[in-house]
């Protein structure tokens, strides 16, 4: 499902403009962002787990010339640990 389509799902399901449920989408995935980056972490009961975890450096291969070897820096990066809710639904 594309951002679009969740925007006119969401527009269907509540009644509403779509242009206020693209309002909606963004604010939250906004909020979202904001706090993972500030808090490190964002539950959403029965839904998931948005985190910040800390990816070590490491080295990997240039994809243009695989035979020359390239220094990865240290990163953080988001993780989605899916809750106990939504895996269920997917099962």
């Amino acid at each position: 499902m594309t951002k679009t389509a969740l925007i006119e799902k969401l527009a269907e399901e509540l009644g509403v403009s779509k242009r206020m449920a693209g309002e909606l989408v963004n604010a939250f995935i906004e909020t979202v962002m904001k706090g993972v980056k500030k808090e490190g972490e964002v539950r959403i009961q029965g839904f998931g787990t948005f985190k910040k975890s800390k990816r070590a450096a490491r080295t990997g291969v240039n994809p243009q010339n695989p035979k020359e070897k390239i220094k990865i820096p240290a990163m953080n990066v988001v993780t989605f640990k899916a809750g106990s809710e939504f895996k269920a639904l997917v099962k």
